[in-house]
């Protein structure tokens, strides 16, 4: 059953959109990733929506295959600004959507972010949040001065401590101690800061941070990890967790499970939100609808496509093996294990061979697809979210930005005829639209 009185609703914002092929699309600026004023529509249109809030998706790295694939006609879209810098600048021309961006734990330090996202948290009048992610790609690594990607369950140790540090940096000082009193002379107030003084098996931290307590106290902290040590870092740190289900029945299973270990940790399991991911081709008819999907396959390179499926697999060598034949076995590497998991169950759930299993990553790479008319899309979500599967979903859509078009000028309506989603905001700032409390200091 839901546990909310309407949706929680997230814009998913792939520069040119989730589909590997969408940059070919004829519809798609080539230029998406590095474009401001195509960020800047993308933004508008989610906030002229009333969804909740955009969500940046990054890594610092080109992965290996992108590499081995330059000389190829069509590799994939690998151009994007730095998230963080780009939500700053798409603060100035939103008013109340919130904005979201990942931050790798592995590969940055706390007090540079905690400062970063409460800047952010600052400029936007409290709209902030952030992703903590551990980092899938394993290329990230030659960036930063290691031989090798740290290995999966010391990367979420270490998330786990950055994240008590980010935390406690926006609460080391008091919501009233920056006082600006000129006549006495007292910028701030003593009494109303709390170094930090952390020092842990990662990091040593003594604080404060040079900046007031952001407006939201802590800005929302989302968290997308679905094996066993990401499952337990959602269920201790996140406000919001991001899943890849595509059963309802798995997502029931996954919500509780998490809920469950919010508990063990010490948390109100209703403070956490949960939300799917959802790939939707929405169109007036069902056959248009199709149309689109099938525009989109046509686009993909066999090469790339292979490609894709060998990193969400955890980088393994598919080159050998015979794209219409079964998935071989894949062992578990060092790289995300959820969503490796979840494509070998799919593969083995429904016979898929390894083109038909690209062709399916490459649209929603593991995350749920949904086709249809705005009434059968709809359909799909209120079920979902009746049932208490999710308390909202994170809209991937295919290309951008006629995809968010679809789904904001037809799906949003036909939800709020339902009474699933709001017609205006009705806070200021990103808790608000959630509804979450704002932690005391």
């Amino acid at each position: 059953m839901t546990r909310h009185s309407h949706m929680r609703l997230g814009a998913f914002l792939y520069p040119t959109g989730y589909h590997v092929a969408a940059w070919r699309h004829p519809a798609v600026p080539a230029d998406a990733g590095v474009n401001f004023a195509h960020y800047a529509e993308l933004a508008r249109t989610a906030e002229r929506g009333r969804m909740d809030f955009l969500f940046l998706p990054d890594s610092s790295a080109m992965r290996g295959d992108d590499m081995d694939a330059l000389s190829r006609t069509a590799i994939r879209y690998v151009a994007q600004f730095e998230p963080l810098t780009l939500l700053g600048a798409l603060a100035g021309v939103t008013e109340r959507i919130g904005l979201t961006a990942t931050v790798s734990s592995t590969y940055t330090e706390p007090y540079h972010i905690a400062r970063m996202i409460a800047s952010l948290d600052h400029i936007s009048g409290g709209r902030a949040g952030w992703n903590l992610v551990t980092s899938q790609n394993p290329f990230e690594a030659y960036n930063f001065g290691l031989p090798e990607h740290p290995e999966h369950d010391a990367r979420y140790a270490r998330a786990s401590e950055y994240a008590q540090i980010v935390k406690g940096l926006w609460d080391t000082w008091s919501d009233g101690a920056w006082l600006g009193d000129k006549d006495a002379g007292r910028f701030f107030d003593p009494d109303g800061v709390r170094p930090l003084h952390h020092s842990g098996e990662h990091f040593s931290v003594r604080g404060p941070l040079n900046m007031p307590r952001p407006p939201q106290g802590h800005p929302v902290t989302i968290q997308a990890g679905s094996s066993e040590p990401g499952r337990d870092l959602a269920a201790s740190v996140a406000d919001v967790v991001f899943t890849a289900q595509h059963s309802r029945e798995q997502a029931l299973l996954f919500a509780e499970d998490v809920r469950a270990r919010a508990v063990k940790a010490g948390r109100d399991p209703e403070s956490v939100v949960i939300l799917a991911g959802v790939f939707p081709y929405v169109a007036p008819t069902r056959a248009e609808a199709e149309a689109k999907v099938e525009r989109l396959q046509d686009l993909i390179d066999p090469h790339v496509g292979l490609a894709l499926l060998s990193s969400e697999l955890g980088h393994v060598d598919l080159s050998g093996c015979d794209p219409d034949g079964p998935l071989p076995d894949i062992p578990v590497s060092n790289a995300g294990r959820s969503r490796r998991d979840l494509l070998v169950r799919m593969a083995a759930e429904e016979g898929l061979t390894v083109r038909q299993l690209y062709k399916r990553v490459a649209g929603s790479r593991g995350h749920r697809q949904v086709v249809g008319t705005p009434e059968s899309v709809a359909d799909d979500l209120e079920d979902w979210f009746r049932s208490g599967a999710a308390d909202g979903f994170i809209v991937m859509p295919p290309q951008l930005p006629g995809g968010l078009d679809d789904f904001v000028d037809l799906v949003l309506p036909e939800l709020r005829r339902r009474g699933l989603f709001r017609t205006e905001y009705e806070g200021r700032t990103l808790r608000d639209h959630l509804g979450l409390e704002r932690p005391a200091r």
